[in-house]
């Protein structure tokens, strides 16, 4: 359950630290630091800055941090630490979860799905195509026999919904009858429908199976002129659904339908003998069947059409769907491209993309393969699309590098609203959602993301609050709360650990997707997703905890309160590292970014740095000499910083070796000498989030020569990105007591959060398009996970932050 406070934070005190301005500042006293620093390749560093400390409150021993409180489960602020020699879970069984899964992204061919009752009555129908009295496909009969519900009925066993069953068990009954076989089959399904055909009416229209009002009405056609008895034909509800059909037929364009494909083609087999429509023109019809030879691949409205034409190309494709499931039929073939978008996705937000980098890949290269201008559907080639399998795409393909441009969305735009495709009775909320994800992951002038985005979270944002959420394609008890937390939770403000850690609630491995029937997609929802993710996710938070002990430790053997940095503030510093790199093989760059940024926060707050000239050497032993007892004490505490400093560098170059095998001592040097001289120079507020994505990144082996520190990208990346988070730190909302959606508010009408917008459109544009020459995408990246922290902090409220610690960091996964 996804619980995201909805009041806003406090911009002022995100780290907890006050600001104090430079020229108010006093400097009761300074020391030289002369600092000789020998690397492992024997390069003698001469380093000479002038240290002053300021006069600054020290809040971390006076609970002024506008921090959270956090509850931690063991107690690990203090004794009972995990032990080190704790094990780590079973690794066998997620290799075993990992090769399962491997297995199915490897062997996805046209997708899994499972078969559908109705589609496969249809095919049962056809006559043998040589005219002899006997089906063509007497497996498809044989499988209706085989899988019949204990209660007479068809349909999936675990879910009840009335449109469902009935639909299906009409269509076996008749199928059945037509071929005068299994008559005490036929007789349990007839007493089903007539005991339960009252229940269409208190049905939720929401979750009507696709083309229902349509199919159904010509199914009891079929059963009243085969002399099927039993069947209530004049009841009240089957009148209506009957008049139903009538008032949409008589608003199809006939002219339309003989066209261009549109969802009427999917219910072909419900078009026959239609007044309003007339006879139906096969000729112009057979035009618009997919390459594949079905009609947007409805096995059922392709069984209809080699009823009616004995089309070679319809037949092929039933032969080929009939042999892939063994007689039966699922309501849709192929989802090739449905099937490999969801797995991707699903992979990616419940954490565990990283084991299948080459699969996704795959995935992902094959859906672009059959990108095109319109979007696409849920199986390739196909001339009709659908804004939920276009919606995906966008998203997915912009994350991952692909040149992807937003325009085909204007073809499901009407007005100022979006629709799922051409002809849509209502919008349902699962196809908008992933519209509204896809608009976040805009770049610089794309209107028509802009739109999408703000349509979609009106409408989802309204439906939210008449609790109006069921859904036309997908039953999900968990898409309520995957959808609050998607409006709660910009992507700007989406750290991958939270995201996973919710998303591992909500991951549905009971979903149900509503097409003519109800199906289900293994590729989609399967349980060694779920399994591997909460192992996987058990084995990242015992190694952050690991590590927390050991930050602790090196807070207490540093006496880092002494600098006004409270455990509070240690431990947001952890979790927006653990949050954003959090893979186990990864802790140097965790442990870089938190001590580098507790190192680089104390020297702008509590210090200030000066490189050392020399008159300034030469005047140091007079100027300490007239030093008071105070500043004779604040003078240890400089030197005590400078040797903890120091050593805080020495281990992060020590942690990087381990991990990626190479000395860092010069590289690092360089840029925190860099930096020290730009904060000499006042500019400590725009170069901070620099230092710590080169840290970063140089302890990850990403930056292997000083020449990417000067490429032109880098420095690009570097500007936009301390710009950005400059100003969400100096943003100050004033009132916790404000609500989130202020944010929203706020950022389209106030200058600064405009331009926080434009900058992070920009920022997300530089970092996900390849650039030729450019700089890796493992570098870039970090740029905007960097920035997404700031963003994180200033856009939620301290005690929602502090729920996100807790949870992520310490709550056990059930």
């Amino acid at each position: 359950m996804c619980s995201l406070s909805t009041l806003s934070p406090n911009f002022s005190n995100a780290y907890g630290s006050k600001s104090v301005s430079s020229t108010a500042s006093r400097f009761p006293c300074w020391q030289r630091s002369n600092e000789t620093w020998k690397t492992q390749s024997r390069e003698v560093i001469h380093w000479t800055y002038v240290v002053r400390c300021k006069e600054v409150l020290n809040e971390a021993r006076q609970g002024h941090m506008n921090l959270p409180h956090v509850t931690l489960q063991n107690d690990l602020c203090e004794r009972e630490a995990l032990k080190e020699d704790m094990p780590l879970l079973n690794e066998y069984k997620m290799e075993e979860c990992i090769r399962y899964i491997k297995n199915m992204l490897g062997s996805m061919d046209d997708g899994r799905i499972t078969v559908s009752p109705y589609d496969t009555a249809w095919i049962a129908l056809i006559r043998d195509i040589e005219g002899r009295d006997i089906p063509q496909f007497p497996s498809s009969l044989e499988w209706i026999a085989n899988n019949q519900l204990s209660d007479g009925s068809w349909g999936d066993e675990q879910f009840f919904l009335a449109y469902d069953r009935l639909l299906n068990t009409l269509a076996c009954v008749v199928a059945l009858t037509y071929w005068k076989v299994h008559a005490d089959k036929s007789e349990k399904g007839i007493l089903f429908i007539k005991e339960n055909i009252s229940k269409l009416g208190d049905a939720n229209v929401e979750q009507m199976t696709c083309g229902f009002e349509v199919v159904f009405p010509a199914l009891l056609t079929k059963a009243k002129d085969l002399g099927i008895h039993g069947i209530p034909y004049d009841a009240p509800v089957m009148q209506e659904i009957f008049a139903t059909k009538d008032r949409k037929m008589e608003r199809v364009p006939k002219e339309l339908l003989h066209k261009v494909p549109t969802c009427l083609l999917h219910n072909l087999e419900g078009l026959g003998n239609v007044d309003a429509l007339g006879k139906l023109d096969w000729p112009k019809l057979l035009k618009l069947q997919t390459p594949k030879g079905s009609y947007i691949t409805s096995p059922a409205a392709s069984a209809f059409a080699v009823m009616e034409t004995k089309d070679k190309d319809c037949l092929a494709f039933i032969n080929y769907v009939v042999n892939k499931f063994n007689g039966g039929a699922p309501t849709v073939y192929p989802v090739d491209i449905y099937a490999r978008l969801w797995a991707v996705d699903r992979l990616q937000r419940l954490g565990i993309s990283r084991f299948f980098e080459p699969e996704i890949k795959n995935c992902l290269d094959y859906v672009y393969r059959f990108w095109t201008e319109k979007g696409v559907f849920s199986a390739r080639e196909s001339e009709f699309c659908d804004i939920d399998d276009t919606s995906m795409s966008i998203r997915l393909l912009r994350l991952h590098g692909y040149d992807i441009k937003p325009n085909a969305l204007k073809h499901f735009k009407k007005d100022n609203m979006f629709t799922c495709y051409v002809g849509q009775g209502f919008e349902s909320p699962s196809p908008i959602f992933n519209l509204y994800r896809a608009s976040q992951v805009l770049f610089p002038g794309e209107t028509i993301l802009e739109e999408a985005r703000d349509f979609s979270y009106n409408f989802l944002r309204e439906r939210l609050e008449k609790n109006d959420l069921l859904d036309k394609w997908l039953i999900s008890k968990h898409l309520p709360d995957e959808i609050k937390c998607g409006l709660e939770m910009p992507w700007y403000a989406s750290l991958p650990r939270v995201e996973a850690r919710f998303y591992i609630e909500n991951y549905g491995v009971d979903d149900i997707w509503i097409g003519k029937s109800l199906y289900r997609m293994p590729e989609i929802n399967d349980p060694v997703y779920l399994e591997l993710a909460k192992l996987d996710y058990k084995r990242c938070q015992t190694q952050h905890q690991l590590e927390w002990r050991h930050i602790q430790q090196w807070y207490e053997d540093s006496s880092l309160e002494e600098f006004g940095i409270s455990k509070k503030d240690l431990l947001l510093a952890y979790f927006l590292a653990a949050a954003s790199i959090f893979e186990p093989g990864r802790s140097g760059q965790r442990l870089a970014w938190v001590k580098s940024q507790i190192m680089s926060h104390i020297l702008t707050t509590y210090f200030s740095i000066k490189e050392a000239s020399s008159s300034e050497q030469r005047k140091s032993s007079t100027k300490l000499e007239n030093e008071q007892g105070r500043g004779q004490s604040r003078k240890t505490t400089i030197q005590r910083f400078i040797t903890i400093f120091f050593g805080s560098l020495q281990e992060i170059m020590r942690d990087a070796n381990e991990q990626i095998g190479k000395d860092i001592s010069n590289l690092l040097f360089d840029i925190w000498r860099v930096w020290l001289e730009k904060l000499g120079e006042g500019n400590e507020e725009i170069q901070e989030v620099e230092l710590l994505v080169s840290t970063i990144n140089i302890c990850g082996g990403h930056i292997a020569s000083k020449d990417i520190l000067s490429h032109s990208e880098y420095k690009t990346l570097s500007r936009l990105t301390n710009k950005i988070c400059h100003q969400l730190r100096q943003l100050d909302m004033g009132n916790e007591e404000l609500i989130a959606i202020e944010w929203r508010k706020n950022k389209t009408t106030d200058s600064i959060y405009r331009e926080i917008e434009k900058d992070m459109q920009l920022l997300v544009q530089l970092v996900l398009q390849d650039s030729s020459n450019g700089i890796s995408k493992d570098i870039k990246q970090t740029f905007l996970l960097a920035a997404k922290t700031f963003y994180y902090r200033a856009y939620f409220p301290t005690e929602q932050i502090g729920n996100h610690i807790s949870k992520v960091l310490f709550e056990p996964v059930v």
